[in-house]
């Protein structure tokens, strides 16, 4: 499975956007663990919920 998803990405939860733009910290398998700055750090299986990459965009933390 080929997601392009790696540890420093910035992603959006599609279901959740008031989370922000969130930055990976790790991939195991379909497991990502990303670090919001509305949420904090959550594991989310991207088979169940795909990631969006943010188009450029930064955390602000």
């Amino acid at each position: 499975m080929e997601h392009g998803l790696v540890p420093g990405s910035f992603v959006v939860h599609p279901d959740q956007p008031d989370w922000g733009v969130g930055q990976v910290q790790s991939v195991v398998g379909t497991k990502v663990t990303a670090n919001f700055p509305e949420q904090g750090k959550v594991v989310i299986n991207i088979a169940v919920v795909p990631l969006e990459l943010a188009d450029g965009e930064t955390i602000d933390w």
